[in-house]
């Protein structure tokens, strides 16, 4: 049996990847804003926000689920609290929800499937999260208002799991590029 033995993580590496997230998440959130949307079915928010999970899974990929789980928890912290000086209040409520469910579940996914196809991992788990933190951002973001958020999470879905699928190219190249875990015998 393989065992993924897994590189540590420095302090600068972890603060790196809580400053790429948080900026992802941040910028998103601004984006997302009514004022922001490109029309009736989709913001810009859907475009820049997928690349968290690209974040996630090349941590994951590298450094396992425990340092994935704590950039994200370190991430939604920093990137609430940004948000919510930068953003309507709902709105960065609604994003620190959303994102904190989608990224656990990505994390989970993505390191049940870890050892199949390179792909399998971060396509599956990228899709399942990224549905989950779309319905989950909109109603909690948008329902009740005028904002016409199942129009608006319809279109944004589509697009982020587009995005998802172009984003396998990236993480196969980062993927190379930084490392892999190394297997040893059990």
């Amino acid at each position: 049996m393989m065992i993924a033995r897994f590189d540590k993580m420095t302090t600068n590496q972890t603060l790196l990847a809580v400053a790429i997230m948080g900026l992802i998440i941040v910028s998103s959130n601004v984006l997302v804003q009514p004022q922001f949307h490109i029309n009736a079915w989709l913001t810009w928010g859907a475009i820049t926000y997928p690349v968290c999970f690209l974040v996630t899974d090349l941590l994951n990929r590298r450094f396992g689920p425990g340092p994935a789980r704590r950039v994200v928890s370190i991430g939604f912290v920093f990137a609430v609290l940004v948000s919510y000086a930068l953003a309507d209040a709902r709105i960065a409520l609604a994003s620190g929800s959303a994102f904190l469910v989608a990224q656990l579940l990505d994390i989970f996914v993505f390191d049940k499937l870890r050892n199949g196809s390179w792909w399998k991992a971060p396509f599956i788990a990228g899709w399942l999260a990224a549905i989950i933190d779309t319905f989950l951002f909109f109603a909690v973001a948008f329902a009740g208002t005028d904002v016409p958020w199942v129009t608006l999470a319809t279109g944004d879905v589509g697009v982020k799991l587009a995005i998802n699928a172009m984003l396998l190219a990236p993480f196969r190249i980062l993927m190379w590029n930084l490392g892999q875990p190394r297997s040893v015998q059990a």
